[in-house]
């Protein structure tokens, strides 16, 4: 569905890490999970990219779109299907 690179960085224990995934695959996007938990130069990639420590942090292309909250609002108003399309 989307024509930009989803990329999520979270962890396997976040339940709003889960939720997000759920979110994009109930959706048919097709995205990259990066582990930052037990990567040290990830979890460096991610803080530099977004300027968090927290997860999940969600990047649709190169927009830094936040967490779950975000990523659940953009949902909610459909905003998050134009820019899987955009």
């Amino acid at each position: 569905m989307s024509t930009h690179k989803v990329t999520v960085y979270g962890n396997a224990t976040c339940p709003f890490c889960g939720a997000a995934r759920m979110l994009l695959a109930k959706k048919g996007v097709d995205f990259e999970d990066i582990a930052v938990a037990d990567d040290p130069a990830r979890f460096a990639d991610m803080q530099e990219r977004t300027g968090s420590r927290t997860v999940p942090q969600i990047f649709i292309g190169e927009r830094h779109v936040g967490g779950f909250d975000e990523l659940y609002a953009l949902d909610k108003s459909g905003e998050l299907d134009e820019l899987l399309a955009n």
